[in-house]
Order: structure tokens, then sequence, then C-alpha cells
């Protein structure tokens, strides 16, 4: 058994999943709105730079917070936009599963997860 003919194998079933093909459909519909396309952008900028501040135990302020929470709610807002980020949110977590099972399968979990 080749490693790497099965993991083209298990990237072929990812993009054959009802996960990633609704996803992707949206991703694309997002791209052609270059506005909406903009403000998921920031809004996922200002998200990963909170989750950076609370990975290094730097303090979030609350004006940190009310800046994410109040471009989600604008998005949310938005039936293009709620539905990209809840698909791209399944998509992810699907991801999650598959790395938390190749780590306890080959006993790296602690690394991978």
């Amino acid at each position: 058994m080749n490693v790497y003919d099965q993991a083209h194998g298990l990237a072929q079933a990812i993009k054959a999943s009802e996960e990633f093909k609704e996803y992707d459909r949206l991703r694309q519909q997002v791209r052609e709105n270059e506005e909406l396309d903009k403000m998921i952008k920031d809004f996922q900028s200002k998200q990963f730079e909170l989750q950076a501040k609370q990975m290094t135990g730097q303090e979030m302020t609350s004006e940190d917070m009310a800046s994410v929470q109040q471009l989600y709610g604008i998005l949310l807002k938005d039936p293009l936009a709620a539905g990209y980020i809840q698909a791209e949110m399944r998509f992810s977590l699907m991801m999650k599963d598959v790395y938390e099972i190749i780590g306890e399968a080959t006993g790296m979990g602690d690394i991978l997860g």
C-alpha cells in the first residue's frame, strides 16, 4: 500500500464530500461579490488575531471582542455570508475530525490536535 496513493484517495474523498461541495459552491459565490468577500476576509482576519492573542496569553480587550462580534452580526444578516460561514464551519469540523483520526491512528494525536 502506497501512502501517497492513499493520501490522494483521501483528498478525492474530501473533495467529493457534501461538506466540501457546499463550502466550495458558496466560496465561489462569495468571491464574485467583492464587498462581501472583503467583509468576510476582514472578519476572519480579526477572528484570527483574537485567537492568536488568546494562544499567546495576551489579554483580549472588550473592544477587540466587540469588533469581531459586530462584524459577525452584520455578516449573519446576509444570507450568502451566513450560509458561507456555516458551510466553512462544517467543512472545518470535518477536517478537524480527519486530523484527529490520523493523529489517533499514528499516536500523534497530541501533535496534530
